[in-house]
């Protein structure tokens, strides 16, 4: 596999964020730097900071998640989902996006990675049917909060959890929610900040209990 000359070279806190699943985010990564262009998945622009920016973006989240089953919306290039799947094998993930060249895309990182832990689902995030919620849902750069929540917290089981992966304005997100947040019953919403003094810049994520 060629990869383009531009793209990062792999951070040193890349091994110990995956320990030994390094070579299956190493391999992902490099695939991804290749084709995701190809696939409309990331822009040039992306790949000088493919690592810090999007890889280990991702990877830092995948303490605050449990065992069981985790749904991931808007999949795309599989972050934070496939990334979250690679770090956390015991985990069971379906990733749900709705384009057709993206699942595509999704299923051959499964395959190719040997994840046994990850089911691709084409379908919209408020169009899903489950026979039963997610312990955990997931989702990265999908829309905002106050749009999130009437279309996850059916998907999600009583008192599991939002992950959700978010920008600066995290808090003002929360703050327009406010009558959703009630609508659906969420509690315990709020920011938690990851990778400070180990990402160049920290990853923000609302966390949520669906009750």
């Amino acid at each position: 596999m060629s990869i383009p000359e531009n793209t990062e070279v792999e951070p040193g806190v890349a091994a110990d964020l995956f320990g030994n699943r390094i070579e299956l985010a190493r391999e992902f990564t490099n695939a991804l730097a290749t084709h995701g262009e190809e696939y409309g998945l990331i822009g040039p622009l992306e790949l000088p900071r493919l690592w810090t920016r999007h890889v280990l973006n991702c990877a830092i989240v995948a303490p605050l998640l449990r065992e069981g089953t985790v749904g991931d919306i808007g999949s795309g290039a599989g972050l934070p989902g496939l990334i979250l799947a690679i770090a956390r094998p015991e985990i069971h993930f379906t990733l749900i996006e709705p384009m057709e060249r993206r699942v595509k895309w999704l299923n051959d990182q499964v395959r190719s990675l040997k994840l046994d832990n990850v089911t691709v689902l084409r379908d919209r995030a408020e169009d899903v049917r489950l026979a039963e919620g997610f312990d955990q849902l997931t989702a990265r750069a999908v829309s905002a909060f106050s749009k999130l929540i009437p279309m996850c917290a059916p998907l999600v089981v009583p008192g599991g959890e939002f992950i959700l992966m978010k920008g600066i304005n995290a808090a003002k997100e929360i703050d327009a929610a406010e009558k959703q947040i009630r609508r659906f019953k969420l509690r315990d919403v709020s920011v938690v900040e990851l990778g400070e003094g180990v990402l160049p810049e920290t990853t923000r994520v609302i966390r949520a209990i669906v009750s």
